[in-house]
């Protein structure tokens, strides 16, 4: 599986995407936010975690409209995977290719954190590793991880079995401490109507690997791989 991993002015989370990507198998190359194509054979684009631009307008706006976002809806529209994590569920929002918007946390407070989330169905190219239903242990680090929709696309979201990962206890409950960004329904990451875009705030390459404290994120990434 070839990855591309789009780079932005003020990504910080690429070298994790990254390693995470090559731990699974994958064979990763960067690609500059000014490029106009994707490396040939590229099967999946990753947008990684940061505060690209400076979070300036929106957080993701301006890089929502960055020069290789044609060409990753361009991929997204032939079938092909996007992930984007964090700012990069943000710029996906921003650029059109999943609905709905990342508002300021509930609290209006950056938060950072282990978090755990409920694997709402695991039929997907992201998801094939786990159970459905599992509960499973990444990291949050967000100041506008509240996700917002309006109530059309809200129940439009649910209706389809769009919601990919919710806010949970240890025991998989949805809680308001769970949830504490916010997010409608404590929604944490949802799927495009085609299941090929995955948007989630979560940091599931921060859990790759015992020596950090866990391993459960590593489970996305070979499921991508595997797919």
């Amino acid at each position: 599986m070839k990855a591309a991993v789009i780079v932005f002015p003020g990504s910080n989370r690429e070298g994790d995407a990254v390693r995470a990507l090559r731990l699974a198998g994958a064979k990763v190359e960067k690609v500059w936010h000014a490029e106009t194509d994707l490396p040939a054979g590229t099967d999946l684009v990753v947008l990684p975690g940061g505060f690209s631009y400076g979070d300036y307008l929106r957080c993701g706006a301006i890089a929502g409209r960055a020069a290789v976002m044609d060409a990753v809806r361009a991929h997204a529209g032939r079938g092909g995977s996007v992930l984007g994590i964090c700012n990069g569920f943000q710029i996906l929002c921003e650029s059109g290719l999943l609905p709905g918007i990342l508002m300021r946390n509930a609290n209006l407070r950056f938060i950072c954190h282990r978090q755990t989330l409920r694997v709402e169905r695991v039929d997907t190219v992201f998801t094939r590793r786990y159970r459905k239903g599992q509960v499973i242990d990444v990291c949050v680090a967000h100041g506008e991880g509240n996700y917002t929709a309006d109530a059309e696309t809200l129940a439009r979201i649910e209706g389809e079995g769009l919601v990919a990962f919710r806010y949970a206890d240890a025991a998989g409950a949805i809680t308001d401490d769970a949830n504490r960004n916010g997010s409608m329904n404590a929604i944490a990451g949802i799927y495009s109507e085609r299941l090929n875009v995955l948007g989630m705030m979560p940091h599931p390459e921060n859990l790759i690997d015992d020596l950090v404290g866990g391993t459960d994120g590593r489970g996305l990434f070979e499921s991508l791989v595997a797919a």
